[in-house]
């Protein structure tokens, strides 16, 4: 009887998911730096997601085991993959799956390029470090190069080696010994700032920033400059197909069919990288697009790719809104299981804030303040103008800032004033007649007079200027986070600020957000904590979140039962409320004489039961529930309570049938009791 009772436990302990944040599924999109190619596998580096794998052509995505870093290059050697990202060199030998660092010799882990000659790996990074590896990364040695430009670029060509730099000097420069020595062929090279080169035989293209493209014809011993109808001369890659030339600028794809003698426009999308297979071509800039004819035309190819860096997230009604770093504006309507692009009439994809009040959406993106009245379909310019860093809507009145002015509108966007020319900042918070606005240095901006005159307040360490990245407010307490320094607090209108950083352990905090008594703060490397106790202390509730070394939590926003988060690279995740926020009742105010923790009613219950607590001394309580395995299957009580008696109502709809423990843990009191789930 005893071995089968243990065999029902050991079933019941796989079948319970832990709690945690899900990727929604989206918005796709995200800058795509490079390319390369693995047998039937296609591989794109990205800005700020990692790596990603296609196996059908480019025709949709899926991450890799290297996620939230910002990805310059990408190679191939046999059967491993190397991508060479800030943090140095990254090795696969099982496709992308799992990654492993291999920097031992890299004394500069800012790689920008990487080539495969033979037995070798070359990487490229910034000042003039080229690195070699003769064993597939497991050891590198620095090479003397004699320049001192970023390696933006390295190609392979038979025994040549050619390297493209920029800076003051940059250039063109070859090595014909394997690295070992390096030669700058730079005659008539008249632009030196290289960001791409090309090899066809002898033919070798040179991509420049604010040049155009460059042709030589003799490895490199000269060039010329072959750029009439490249009305576009920032190249940041290239790409040799048959007879084609073609070039990736900001306004778009370029194409020559006569080696540079005419240049025709193929497409408006931004392109920093190409990938040429058989006749099809990829090209990675925002987004990545497919050419299945050589160039003639080109289609998005973006599904399962979610590398976007979202800045903003606001809800209207069931819609949810979505502002991206690249891309503009997406709105979901069903929680993030599919998004639609909504950026008609936006001047610039590059969005820094949004708000919605009523029916009207604002969005803050580089150029200035635009609103939509149809749920995004289209959009309009206000007379605002420049980066909008910060909008809220304060009942009847909206606030935007700009990097330094703030502006209010009381007719719901129609027109706006103009509160200040000279005070402006990242974030905004109104308490009564007070308008709060966050700036650089570490100030927080206060007019009591709803605007017409302000004072600023230092907070943080007074040896340090941070950004004030969030404010949020709870009743009638203001909440700063600062871009290193944690969560400050003012219980006095701002004159005085305290921080409140016990159990944050991530401090570069980028967006706060609260409901009810409950605080939000979303920092770097994926990391969300909460607090229900005005600060006091924070508990992680960041599980499951992507967690690379870039993913900033730039925004948060809550809509009926959910809350969501826009992550740098990482799109938009969702994560219910009811996993992290508790709701206990006290059911009496006399003090009770001793501590105590109540039998649950019912027991055995299907699927909800109450469970009863007593505790006579004020303090920080957990009530969380375990498996038989003692894993952690949920947190019902995690705040600080008066003295007093309470319940908690249980629902283990999500769990089953089984033993379980719950334990009440407060102060020095800690007891644990046995319930039953019977279906």
């Amino acid at each position: 009887m005893k071995g089968k009772v243990i065999i029902l436990l050991f079933l019941i302990s796989y079948s319970i998911t832990s709690a945690q944040w899900v990727q929604t599924n989206g918005p796709y999109g995200g800058y795509v730096n490079c390319f390369t190619i693995m047998g039937n596998n296609i591989f794109a580096g990205t800005q700020e997601g990692g790596v990603f794998i296609s196996n059908n052509n480019g025709a949709s995505w899926n991450k890799t085991g290297l996620m939230g870093i910002l990805v310059s290059a990408l190679a191939v050697s046999e059967n491993n993959l190397f991508a060479g990202t800030q943090g140095g060199v990254f090795r696969s030998t099982d496709n992308g799956i799992t990654w492993i660092e291999v920097n031992t010799g890299i004394t500069n882990r800012v790689i920008l390029s990487l080539a495969v000659s033979g037995n070798n790996v070359f990487a490229g990074a910034t000042n003039g470090f080229i690195y070699r590896s003769t064993n597939n990364g497991n050891n590198w040695t620095t090479l003397n190069t004699g320049f001192s430009g970023n390696v933006q670029t390295l190609v392979v060509s038979g025994s040549n080696i050619y390297a493209g730099t920029d800076g003051y000097p940059g250039g063109v420069y070859i090595s014909t010994d394997n690295g070992d020595s390096w030669t700058g062929i730079n005659n008539n090279l008249t632009n030196t700032q290289i960001y791409s080169l090309s090899i066809s035989g002898n033919n070798i293209v040179a991509g420049t920033y604010g040049g155009g493209v460059f042709l030589s014809t003799d490895n490199g011993a000269n060039w010329a400059g072959i750029n009439n109808g490249l009305n576009d001369l920032n190249v940041f890659a290239t790409a040799l197909s048959g007879t084609n030339i073609f070039a990736g600028t900001f306004t778009g794809i370029y194409v020559s069919t006569n080696n540079g003698a005419n240049w025709t426009h193929l497409d408006s999308n931004y392109v920093r990288s190409f990938l040429v297979v058989g006749t099809n071509i990829l090209a990675g800039g925002d987004g990545i697009i497919l050419s299945t004819n050589n160039g003639n035309s080109w289609s998005k190819v973006i599904t399962g790719l979610i590398a976007t860096v979202v800045r903003a997230v606001a809800v209207s009604g069931q819609n949810l809104f979505a502002g991206t770093e690249e891309s503009g504006v997406f709105r979901s309507s069903d929680n993030g299981a599919s998004w639609t692009w909504v950026s008609k009439g936006l001047d610039h994809k590059s969005v820094r804030s949004l708000a919605a009040s009523g029916s009207n959406i604002f969005v803050g993106i580089y150029t200035g303040l635009f609103v939509s009245t149809n749920n995004g379909e289209s959009w309009n310019p206000t007379n605002i103008v420049g980066p909008v860093q910060s909008i809220i809507v304060s009942g009847p009145n909206v606030l935007a800032s700009t990097n330094n002015s703030i502006w209010r509108s009381t007719n719901n966007g129609s027109s706006w004033n103009q509160l200040s020319t000279f005070y402006g900042g990242y974030s905004i918070a109104t308490l009564g007649t007070n308008i709060f606005v966050g700036s650089s240095g570490g100030y927080v901006h206060r007019s009591t007079d709803n605007g017409t005159t302000w004072s600023s307040i230092k907070i943080g360490p007074s040896y340090l200027t941070l950004k004030v990245t969030a404010l949020a407010i709870i009743d009638t307490i203001l909440f700063a986070g600062l871009e290193g320094a944690g969560v400050y607090r003012s219980t006095d209108y701002g004159s005085n600020w305290t921080e409140v950083n016990n159990g944050l352990t991530q401090k570069f905090v980028q967006s706060l957000i609260s409901i009810g008594n409950n605080l939000f703060a979303g920092t770097y490397k994926g990391n969300i904590f909460l607090s229900t106790n005005n600060g006091t202390n924070w508990t992680f509730v960041g599980d499951g979140l992507a967690n690379g070394s870039r993913n900033y939590i730039y925004s948060l926003a809550i809509s009926g039962n959910n809350i969501f988060a826009g992550i740098m690279g990482s799109g938009v995740w969702r994560r219910p409320l009811s996993e992290m926020i508790t709701s206990v009742e006290r059911t009496s105010s006399e003090i009770p004489s001793t501590f105590s923790l109540s039998q649950n009613y019912p027991n055995p219950f299907n699927p909800s039961t109450t469970i009863s607590f007593s505790i006579p001394t004020s303090e920080f309580v957990t009530l969380k529930v375990y498996d038989v395995l003692g894993r952690e299957v949920a947190t019902l009580v995690n705040e600080n309570l008066n003295a007093g008696s309470y319940s908690y109502n249980f629902d283990a709809s999500n769990l089953t049938s089984g033993v379980y423990l719950y334990k009440l843990q407060a102060g020095m009191y800690s007891e644990t009791k046995k319930m039953i789930l019977s279906k």
